[in-house]
């Protein structure tokens, strides 16, 4: 009872920090800001977590096994690889809105954290490398003329870019007009 009580509490407060980091940022969330969204009190978090830094690898790990679940569904779901990608496009257009308002969670904490903590940033990377290895793999499998991997940081870069443009200038038209003709492209190549 007491251990599913305080993975409940560390889950909740790896929640609370994700959402923190995405919607302020990572320098400007504080360790209060984190207490007060996750409604604990601040010895709680340090019996989970020893710093803001500890909570961050925790918030990577999190987005990982959620992102790896989400693409695995979409294999599991569509058998043509041609399709699986089109689902990530489709993934950029279904958050248009946060996209557009915050920018890429992904994006934005990676351009954050290069900026002065490069040992953190390289701990966020590893979420862009889950979709570029996944990207390739599925324009290998795609029989897609190219090298997969150039093809993966293309698609990805692409994506980022349009998630950046639409939140710069708040476009959902943007981001919409954008990802279709990515997919078009998808079909093409």
């Amino acid at each position: 009872m007491l251990q599913a009580k305080g993975e409940k509490t560390r889950n909740e407060i790896i929640e609370c920090a994700k959402n923190l980091f995405y919607h302020k940022g990572f320098e400007a969330t504080s360790f209060s800001d984190i207490v007060a969204a996750a409604q604990v009190n601040r010895g709680n978090i340090y019996h989970h977590f020893k710093s803001k830094d500890d909570i961050l690898r925790a918030v990577v790990d999190q987005r990982l096994q959620e992102f790896a679940a989400l693409l695995t569904g979409w294999e599991r779901r569509l058998s043509d690889p041609r399709e699986r990608l089109i689902a990530f496009v489709h993934m950029v257009v279904s958050r248009q809105d946060e996209l557009a308002r915050y920018g890429c969670p992904i994006g934005s904490l990676n351009t954050e954290l290069g900026k002065d903590r490069p040992l953190l940033q390289r701990e966020a990377r590893r979420l862009f490398d889950l979709f570029r290895d996944w990207l390739a793999r599925q324009l290998a499998l795609s029989g897609t003329a190219g090298n997969s991997q150039v093809l993966a940081l293309h698609l990805l870069g692409r994506a980022q870019g349009i998630a950046l443009i639409a939140h710069v200038y708040g476009d959902r038209t943007f981001l919409l007009r954008e990802t279709a003709e990515l997919e078009q492209w998808l079909r093409r190549v």
